[in-house]
């Protein structure tokens, strides 16, 4: 049993109580306080735990009261998976008082915010994680696998998005209390751009002898949110004829110091089934996602004897030899929490960065350029998809790849994985 830590969790809506679900499974972390702008997400979210058996945890409507209150009772930890709007106060707010803070993804709405993070946490000494699950995904795990393998050879360029239909679930903000209407009603740009920069960061070794240095932004029309309005809401309400702002399909092109390219992509009101559209080339090979397939040079399917490079492979072909050990141990002891176990999977990546008191796998850089990349391509939209720089939040520290701590979750190199909780 590892030692038991205290956590305070900020935002109590849908993704906060799913999270929560999965915190009150594990012995190790106490939850002693939650808070919501709602107090009947408060009282939910207590209630959930003491249907787990567990403390019941104080409510709370002011997350600066929840903290001060904490820190006096030995709080060690705050996650935050409130709004976007308030990701960034909640951690500087968090670290200021001394906390190891994790937030939950979504874009930055201004690069002075993502500065404040790193100079908050640098100035604090308190690490700042963002809770990229997808980081976690067993597909992505395995491909980080054979990147650090060097099967790919040299990496070359990379693709992602999130591509989901959530019409429904945008549209029905106001009911919903959910914060996607107002940044698609408001806003243009690439809005969520973590779950596919993420991974492919780690592939490349941003902030780790590598850095993002430009990128330019490009926005659809707008018409997909409306279209769905005009279908399924009462004549006379407001989003009928609501000129969103939010292109359909947002694409975005990132240049890296190395020379490697990437394109992003957003598209999430329009009719289309799930995709992260993830892709990832050098010049050994080529792996996509939405086809599971992958095409190594040499390793691939025979065809009378000879590789065939037109031959795509099931990735499944690759798991026994290339799935990551931090995944075969997982797949062992029993795959827990939701989006295939990747949240059970970077929930544990924190708390075990809490509980030795280290740097946490993803830190502070890699949360504010991911974050930036939001407020850069609405800049570069704005400005007729012109190219814009993407600041070096690690102020040179990039070209001399700093000291990680090696371990279970560890995400710069392979490690073996010890006891899974």
């Amino acid at each position: 049993m590892k030692r038991s830590i205290k956590i305070a969790v900020v935002g109590c809506s849908g993704r906060g109580k799913g999270m929560m679900g999965l915190i009150a499974e594990m012995a190790d972390v106490e939850v002693i306080g939650v808070c919501d702008l709602y107090p009947d997400r408060v009282k939910a979210a207590q209630e959930l735990f003491v249907k787990a058996n567990r403390s019941e945890p104080k409510g709370y409507t002011d997350y600066r009261r929840m903290i001060d209150d904490g820190v006096k009772q030995g709080l060690e930890a705050v996650f935050c998976p409130s709004s976007w709007q308030s990701h960034v106060e909640i951690c500087l707010y968090a670290m200021e008082a001394g906390l190891y803070v994790a937030t939950e993804v979504g874009g930055a709405y201004s690069v002075q915010a993502c500065w404040d993070l790193v100079r908050t946490s640098e100035r604090t000494g308190m690490p700042c994680m963002l809770l990229e699950n997808c980081c976690y995904g067993r597909e992505e795990m395995a491909i980080l696998n054979m990147v650090k393998k060097g099967l790919f050879g040299e990496l070359v360029h990379a693709e992602g998005g999130y591509c989901h239909d959530l019409r429904h679930e945008i549209d029905n903000g106001k009911e919903n209390r959910h914060y996607r209407l107002a940044n698609f009603k408001h806003r243009n740009g690439e809005l969520y751009p973590t779950h596919d920069l993420g991974p492919i960061a780690k592939y490349l070794d941003v902030n780790r002898g590598n850095r993002l240095l430009t990128l330019t932004s490009m926005a659809s029309k707008a018409v997909g949110l409306r279209a769905w309005a005009r279908a399924n809401r009462p004549e006379g309400d407001e989003l009928r004829d609501y000129a969103f702002n939010e292109g359909d399909v947002v694409t975005t092109m990132i240049k890296c110091a190395r020379g490697e390219t990437i394109v992003l992509t957003h598209d999430c009101s329009l009719h289309r089934p799930y995709s992260r559209r993830n892709m990832l080339q050098g010049t050994k090979g080529i792996w996509m996602e939405d086809k599971h397939s992958i095409s190594i040079e040499g390793l691939t399917k025979l065809r009378k004897g000879h590789w065939d490079p037109d031959c795509w492979q099931d990735l499944n072909d690759f798991w026994k030899k290339y799935d990551h050990p931090l995944w075969k141990k997982f797949q062992a002891s029993g795959v827990k929490g939701g989006h295939g176990g990747m949240d059970f999977l970077v929930l544990r990546a924190f708390f075990e960065a809490v509980q030795k008191r280290t740097q946490t796998p993803i830190d502070v850089y890699d949360t504010a350029v991911w974050m930036a990349i939001t407020p850069l391509s609405e800049e570069s939209i704005a400005m007729g998809s012109m190219p814009v720089p993407i600041p070096d939040f690690t102020n040179g520290k990039w070209i001399d790849p700093r000291p990680y701590v090696k371990g279970t979750y560890c995400l710069e190199e392979i490690c073996r994985p010890g006891a899974l909780e």
